[in-house]
């Protein structure tokens, strides 16, 4: 079964998963939710991200606002796909998060999305269509979703 983890800075990032979950169930894609923070508990985003792999995820979904290093602090130390999704909140509401999410470094890559819940909802779309090269259940469900105007 596919597996994506769901990686979020704080647990008050919820309310966007919230509203975006129903998305990996309808791939039919099993779902691990962290709350880990790139600045208040780097060794355990370090040692998520270096296992992930061996852990059976196949995509790395880290959402986080203001600073909103979670995504390239999980890349540095992941060989598997990351989607960035930056979250409103901070001086520029979302914006700094954004900023903070897109511009890493060569070699270092973060797929971002939009800030907030449409950012979540393209990243588990995302997520869906990555896994789907190698899972035809996933992708006949992808199909399925497109037909209806990529709406569940």
């Amino acid at each position: 079964m596919a597996k994506v983890a769901v990686l979020m800075g704080s647990k008050s990032d919820e309310k966007y998963w919230n509203e975006t979950k129903n998305y990996l169930d309808y791939f039919g894609i099993q779902v691990q939710v962290e709350y880990i923070s790139a600045h208040r508990t780097p060794q355990k985003v370090t040692k998520f991200a270096a296992e992930a792999r061996q852990k059976g995820f196949q995509v790395i979904i880290a959402a986080a606002g203001m600073a909103a290093h979670l995504g390239g602090a999980v890349a540095a130390h992941s060989d598997l796909p990351v989607l960035g999704v930056p979250l409103p909140g901070g001086m520029m509401d979302g914006l700094d998060a954004l900023l903070s999410t897109v511009q890493m470094p060569a070699g270092v890559p973060v797929a971002t999305f939009a800030v907030g819940t449409a950012g979540f909802r393209n990243a588990c779309v995302f997520a869906a269509q990555i896994i789907s090269l190698n899972d035809s259940s996933v992708l006949d469900l992808l199909v399925k979703f497109k037909a209806n105007g990529a709406k569940l």
